[in-house]
């Protein structure tokens, strides 16, 4: 489809955690700070939660339809490598196992004989999404009005409710950042730390991309969750993604990201408490690569 939404299973939490990087928050009381002052205040712990993902390895459910896989996301050697652990819930086979862990052995060795140059391309390109999205995410905040609805319970959590409508002097500053412009959310945002909790968001008038080549349709529609995982860090649990286009104005497109994303762990680890399919997991045996 088109790249503001089309992104692999190996992006999709850079995605989740840029989509709330101005959601999180510092020290001080929401009750005396107004939409403005709550969503400026947040990208400092944001910003920590930000710098610390490269720290943690993750596993991620991606539901496509019917189809069920179960990857884990690895920092190797200054970008992600993505293996495939599960199938519909289920362990592989012990030949796709082999399958897997050959590939993994081979993306090892691969990175290890890695030029000086090779290797900066490749970190580079890593980069550069992660740049190009979050300067994106960025321009939600000058995308939109927020304006406050109060607390409510959320769970067992007391949130503070921002809810942000179109703002009609909005100037996106490129093509992905327009489809900014047709859009309206909701952000529930931890009243006793600022802390993002979920988040949505729908396009609610059509947009228009890439000159006119893609129509962003209403019904696109974004869900996104998250939880504390340690040392005060808050990272995605959940991304929900459904995405209606049309190309040329011809052909309608549909496109749905269910994802779940949980047991972050430092490399080379998998905490007890882990509850995807358990599985080998490659870090425990993996090479040193600095």
């Amino acid at each position: 489809m088109l790249s503001a939404f089309s992104i692999g299973p190996t992006h999709r939490l850079l995605f989740a955690v840029l989509f709330a990087s101005f959601l999180a928050g510092a020290s001080g009381s929401a009750q005396e700070l107004g939409p403005k002052e709550i969503i400026q205040r947040s990208a400092e712990v944001n910003r920590r939660d930000w710098d610390a993902a490269p720290d943690y390895d993750y596993f991620l459910r991606e539901r496509d339809g019917e189809k069920i896989k179960t990857y884990e996301e690895i920092m190797l050697a200054g970008s992600r490598y993505e293996r495939l652990v599960a199938v519909d819930d289920k362990p592989l086979s012990p030949e796709d196992e082999a399958k897997e862990q050959r590939r993994f052995q081979k993306a090892v060795a691969q990175r290890q004989q890695e030029s000086p140059s090779e290797r900066e391309q490749r970190i580079g390109a890593y980069r550069k999404v992660i740049d190009r999205d979050h300067v994106l995410m960025g321009e939600m905040t000058k995308a939109l009005d927020f304006i406050s609805s109060g607390r409510q319970m959320l769970g067992r959590r007391e949130v503070y409710v921002l809810n942000g409508t179109l703002r009609a002097d909005y100037h996106p500053p490129n093509s992905q950042a327009k489809a900014l412009t047709g859009m309206q959310g909701t952000l529930w945002i931890d009243a006793a730390n600022f802390h993002w909790v979920k988040a949505e968001a729908e396009v609610v008038r059509p947009v228009w991309i890439y000159g006119f080549l893609t129509r962003i349709e209403p019904g696109t529609h974004f869900e996104l969750e998250q939880e504390p995982i340690a040392d005060g860090l808050w990272m995605p649990s959940h991304f929900l993604m459904e995405a209606r286009a049309k190309v040329l104005l011809l052909f309608p497109h549909y496109e749905q990201d269910d994802n779940t994303y949980s047991s972050y762990h430092k490399p080379g680890t998998i905490p007890a408490d882990a509850n995807h399919v358990k599985m080998t997991i490659p870090g425990q045996a993996q090479p040193a690569i600095h």
